[in-house]
C-alpha cells in the first residue's frame, strides 16, 4: 500500500507526539510540526525517509504557507491534516486577562482555521483528503474556570461541522477527535491567568487548586491507545464525524445530552408559538 502524508501540528508533546510515532511506526509519511525543531529530533531520527520535522508556530502565517510547501515538495501533499496544536489557560471568565484568553482563541481556533485553509487547495486539486480537528471533551460540555478554552474547542466543532458539509460533496472529509483526560503531561501544560476572586473560590477557585495538585495518575486515559484509535478512525471506508475518546469524556458528553434532551423537550410546545401564524415549512 502507498504510504500517506500527515501534517501534524503540536507534535512535540501529548497526544500530538504519540500519534505522530504510531503514523510513523505504521509507514505512513509524517510532517511533524512544533514551534521548536529541537523538540522533534527524537521524534524524526529513526525515519529519516518519511519523517519531516518542522518549526511552526500556528499563529505564523508566514511558518504556516512554508510547512505547506515543504509537505508539497517532499511528499507530493497532505493526505490527513490533524489540527492538534492548543494552549490553556484556566480562571473564572471574569478572572483571566484579555492577553490569555485572545492568545488562546488565535492558537486553538483561529491557528486550526488558517491550517485547513492552506491545505485545502492541495486536497481539492487531488479529490482526496482529510481534515482531523482535535477538540476535548470541553469542546462539547464545558466546566468553570475552563471557559475559554472550552468555548476555543465549541468553535473547532462548529467549524468542522460545517467544514464536512462543505467538502463532503467533493470527496474530502472531516472529523472531530473529543479526547478526555489522557496521561500526556497536560498537567504541566495548563496554566492559570489572572488573580483568584474570592467569590468564584467554589467554582473556579476549586478547579485551579485541583490543577494545582493533581499528578497523570488521576487520568484515566492512555495516549498510546487513543493514537491507534485515531489510525484506525482515519483509515476507515466509513470513518465517524466524532471520535470519542476515553471513558470520562464519553460519561461527560453523555450526561450533557441527557441534561440537553430534557430542555429539548421541556421547550417541544413552546418552540413553535414564536412562529409567525401563517409561516411555511422553513426552508434551512
Amino acid at each position: 500500500m502507498t504510504a500517506q502524508t500527515w501534517l501534524i501540528t503540536g507534535a512535540s508533546s501529548g497526544l500530538g507526539r504519540v500519534l505522530a510515532e504510531n503514523v510513523l511506526r505504521n509507514g505512513d509519511n509524517a510532517v511533524i510540526a512544533a514551534r521548536t525543531l529541537d523538540s522533534l529530533k527524537e521524534i524524526a531520527e529513526p525515519y529519516p525517509e518519511t519523517a519531516l520535522p518542522v518549526r511552526l508556530d500556528v499563529t505564523n502565517a508566514e511558518q504556516r504557507a512554508t510547512v505547506v510547501a515543504q509537505a508539497q515538495e517532499r511528499f507530493g501533499g497532505i493526505d490527513y491534516l490533524v489540527n492538534n496544536a492548543a494552549i490553556d489557560y484556566i480562571g473564572a471568565i471574569e478572572e483571566q486577562t484579555e492577553a490569555d484568553y485572545r492568545r488562546l482563541f488565535e492558537v486553538n481556533f483561529f491557528g486550526a482555521v488558517e491550517m485547513i485553509r492552506a491545505a485545502l487547495p492541495g486536497m481539492r486539486a487531488r479529490k482526496q483528503g482529510m481534515i482531523v480537528n482535535v477538540s476535548s471533551m470541553d469542546g462539547f460540555a464545558s466546566l468553570p474556570a475552563n471557559g475559554f478554552y472550552s468555548s476555543s474547542k465549541f468553535a473547532l466543532e462548529g467549524l468542522t461541522e460545517a467544514l464536512w458539509q462543505e467538502i463532503g460533496p467533493i470527496g474530502l472529509t472531516a472529523m472531530i477527535v473529543q479526547p478526555g483526560s489522557f496521561r500526556t503531561g497536560i498537567e504541566n501544560r495548563t496554566f492559570a491567568s489572572g488573580e483568584s476572586i474570592p467569590d468564584y473560590s467554589a467554582t473556579a477557585g476549586a478547579f485551579r487548586s485541583v490543577v494545582q495538585t493533581i499528578g497523570p495518575e488521576v487520568f484515566p486515559g492512555d495516549p498510546q491507545r487513543a493514537a491507534e484509535e485515531i489510525w484506525t478512525a482515519v483509515k476507515s471506508p466509513n470513518p465517524p464525524h466524532w471520535l470519542i475518546l476515553g471513558s470520562d469524556a464519553y460519561r461527560r458528553i453523555g450526561d450533557k445530552l441527557r441534561i440537553f434532551e430534557a430542555e429539548f423537550e421541556r421547550n417541544r410546545e413552546l418552540a413553535p408559538t414564536t412562529d409567525f401564524p401563517d409561516a411555511g415549512k422553513a426552508v434551512i
